[in-house]
């Protein structure tokens, strides 16, 4: 059985999507764009675009009743692969040992121009 997960301490969706879906002790959350859910603004530069992709994830991830240390699996896209070190500082900090794998691309394009965008795979419970 699929359970939407939803806060608005992260951007809404405004599509035909869920922030999150929980099934079972599994948690598929959509790619976190660095929109401020606060204010609708996007920081500038890939560092700060970074934290706040992540800090949306988080949000996500409390709705769920879960934290960072949960993310077993992250997808990173990025405007630009140049983008790549500054992201990986940022995404460093937020993350511990044992790392979640990860997957990291660059795209074309994304929603809103932004740099990066994020999204996670985690273990509930």
């Amino acid at each position: 059985m699929k359970e939407v997960i939803s806060t608005t301490a992260a951007p809404g969706a405004i599509g035909p999507y869920s922030q999150a879906i929980k099934v079972g002790n599994m948690l598929y959350c959509s790619g976190q764009i660095p929109v401020d859910p606060a204010t609708g603004t996007v920081p500038e530069g890939i560092k700060a675009q970074t934290a706040q992709s992540l800090a949306n994830v988080k949000a996500i991830l409390a709705a769920a009743g879960a934290s960072i240390e949960n993310v077993v699996k992250t997808t990173v896209f990025l405007a630009d692969m140049s983008l790549f070190g500054e992201m990986n500082e940022v995404y460093a900090q937020n993350f511990a040992e044992p790392f979640p794998a990860r997957s990291a691309v660059a795209v074309r394009e994304l929603p809103k121009q932004v740099l990066v965008e994020i999204e996670v795979i985690a273990i509930l419970g």
